[in-house]
Parts: structure tokens; sequence; C-alpha cells
């Protein structure tokens, strides 16, 4: 999905990965946890004068509610980098101009960007209890990634249908949710229903295949989770994490996920990852 300049200083999210609520979505709910300001330490800690300083308030000047979850040294010279909202954009150390896109390391083959993305959301990830996941784990697991899912998109019942062959390889699964139609939407309230059930796995499962999960409210995590799905930078689901924050796709076979994850583990980079995956668009339709 291409994201214009527009979409990355709105209100909503930089992402601009998902159908925006209506107001009574936003409302808050007797049922829906807060969502985890972590890591956010950079609206505290900046200094009045700093370069930092002047990029924030660059930044503010086209959008008074943009909140910025790291901000530092860019990899160029006389830029700060800034994540906001899922992406990374780089502003000049006087406040004058804004770069959008990706910084890439030719010599060292990295996306910059992608890897100081990658550490704010493992601090995310960090806030986000054990009991708010879904998890499908085999014994003694190899490794663990975290899904952002979505009860209806193809690649993700695609993803799921394989859940026992991804276990046998020794991968752990842990589900959040993102429903992509947008809060307050059907497909949020069967996602409520699923994390609100007493065998969480088992109506994950009959949700993803067409099968009635029984509608519940509760103290959910859904609305936290999808609001953390876009600071993230998801553009569409499934979104696979490894635990360092490096995004894996996409859907993944799981033998190559395998592979990817071994890779990463023994210091190397991740295999590309799969276009595999259903792109959330701003009218919340997948494609």
């Amino acid at each position: 999905m291409k994201r214009t300049l527009f979409a990355v200083l709105g209100a909503i999210s930089l992402s601009a990965c998902a159908q925006a609520p209506s107001p009574a979505a936003t409302a808050a709910k007797p049922g829906a946890q807060s969502t985890p300001t972590a890591p956010g330490k950079a609206e505290a800690t900046v200094v009045a004068g700093t370069p930092e300083a002047r990029a924030r308030e660059a930044l503010r000047k086209l959008n008074p509610q943009i909140k910025v979850d790291q901000i530092g040294a860019a990899p160029i010279a006389g830029f700060r980098e800034v994540i906001v909202g899922g992406q990374v954009v780089y502003v000049s150390d006087d406040g004058k101009y804004l770069l959008q896109g990706s910084l890439y390391d030719i010599e060292n083959k990295k996306n910059l960007g992608e890897a100081s993305l990658a550490k704010v959301r493992t601090e995310l990830l960090k806030s986000i209890p054990a009991s708010d996941r879904i998890v499908f784990a085999p014994p003694n697991p190899k490794h663990t990634v975290t899904v952002f899912t979505d009860i209806e998109c193809g690649y993700c019942r695609k993803l799921h249908n394989e859940i026992a062959e991804y276990n046998r390889q020794g991968i752990a699964v842990e589900y959040l949710a993102f429903p992509r139609a947008g809060l307050g939407s059907a497909d949020f309230k069967h996602m409520v229903s699923v994390w609100c059930a007493t065998d969480k796995k088992k109506a994950l499962t009959d949700a993803k295949n067409d099968k009635p999960v029984p509608a519940k409210d509760c103290k959910n995590p859904v609305t936290m989770q999808y609001d953390l799905g876009q600071r993230m930078g998801l553009t569409g689901t499934p979104m696979i994490l490894a635990r360092d924050g490096t995004q894996l796709g996409g859907y993944l076979p799981p033998a190559q996920l395998r592979a990817a994850l071994d890779k990463l583990a023994g210091g190397g980079k991740p295999a590309a990852k799969s276009e595999a995956a259903d792109p959330v668009a701003a009218t919340g339709t997948g494609a």
C-alpha cells in the first residue's frame, strides 16, 4: 500500500492501515483495556533547544496530536530519526525538512529504519501480558513468534490451518488480535467474543473455520492490540514478528519460517519477507 505524507501525519495512525473507527467505536468501553504507552519515553526525555526538540516540534506543527515513540540521531548527518505511528521518518536538525522512506545501508544490505522500528516493537510487545495472547505451542519450542491475526483474512486462515506443522517445526505461535475492518465492526465484535471465550484456542479455530462462536463481552485486549499493531507498522494480516521485533511476513510456510528463524538466531539476516499477506486498506477491507 502506498503511504502518503498526509497519512503519515494523520491523527489516527501513520500506517493508515485500517478503517478509521467511528466516534462511538473509539469511546471508552467497560470491557476494553487501555493501550500501553511504552515505549514513548521520547516525549518525557527530550530537552528543549536540542535537535530532538526541534524535530518533535516540527512534526507537531503538522499535527499537534502526534505522539513520538522514539527519537534520536539518524544514521545520516544533520537529521533526527523519529518513530511515530509505526513508521520511521527523518527530520532535519533545524526542523525545516522531513524525509519519508526507507534508509538502506548498501554495504551491509540493511534497512536501517526497519532495524530501529524492530527495537520499538520489542518494547511494545513486552507490554502485552501472556494472558492476553492466544498461544499454540509445542513442548520446549525452539522459536516463538508473535502473529497479529484477523479471523476473516485468507492468509490468516491458511497459517492457522497449518498450526500443527508450525508446532512440529518447533515454533510457538502467540496470536494477537487485529480486526482489520476496524474498531466497532462486526469483525471486531467477533474477535472480542473469541478473546472472551472460556476456551480461546478453540474459539479462534472455530472462528477461522466459519463455525459459530457464542457472542460474549468482557474486559478484553482487542482494542489495545489493534492500536499496538498500528504502532508497530502493520500494513496487512497476518504480520509475523520474531522475538527481536524483526518482521518476517506475511504468511510463510512452516519450513520456510523455521529456516528464517534459524538464520536470524544464528546472527544472519532472515530470509526475504513473504508478500503473502492480506493488505489492510483504508476502507477496512482486505485485498
